[in-house]
């Protein structure tokens, strides 16, 4: 099965102890988890500031260079980014509403996720973020029902995040990639 992420920090495996946007070690990162656990052909597209592409550019390039017909399995964590730049959940839904339709990808191959709520630390000192983050996972639950998607909620998952209060630890990874693991293995 060929399955790409499609992401931002989170997916691309950031430690946010490097300086200059380092990765976690590939052992630590939960994409190249989920490739050990499943045997599974797994790209990781995680960028590290990525918010959901919603310009033509942004869409034009991602066509271009990696989504494709090829996948068996799309799977989409994103929306992080566009809490920390100022939209609330029901604006960022809309944004991935509307970059999920114009995905080239059939809906029955696509994942959505929700990625953890925000806790409190380097990052997260506004309570807007804290509760912005935590409505995401409805947000996103009712525009997978809407649009037939399969969705998933990482919030349940025990998610540990670093002092930044928006990045996975690295037992955050392991946690995440088993719990994904679980998920899509049930969903065969």
């Amino acid at each position: 099965m060929r399955v790409m992420c499609l992401g931002d920090s989170n997916t691309y495996g950031f430690d946010p102890r490097s300086y200059f946007g380092g990765q976690y070690p590939p052992e630590a990162r939960w994409v190249d988890l989920l490739t050990q656990r499943s045997g599974w052909e797994v790209l990781n597209e995680g960028e590290n500031g990525r918010s959901i592409p919603q310009w033509s550019f942004e869409l034009e390039m991602l066509q271009r260079t990696t989504i494709d017909e090829s996948i068996d399995l799309l799977i989409v964590m994103l929306g992080s980014n566009d809490l920390l730049q100022g939209a609330d959940a029901a604006l960022t839904a809309k944004r991935m509403e509307a970059f999920l339709s114009w995905l080239p990808v059939p809906r029955s191959r696509v994942l959505l996720v929700a990625p953890p709520p925000m806790q409190p630390g380097a990052w997260v000192f506004e309570e807007r973020l804290l509760v912005e983050s935590a409505k995401l996972a409805d947000e996103y639950r009712s525009l997978a029902e809407k649009m037939d998607l399969t969705f998933a909620d990482s919030g349940k998952w025990g998610i540990t995040l670093t002092f930044d209060g928006a990045h996975f630890t690295e037992e955050g990874h392991k946690t995440f990639a088993e719990n994904l693991y679980q998920t899509l293995h049930c969903k065969d």
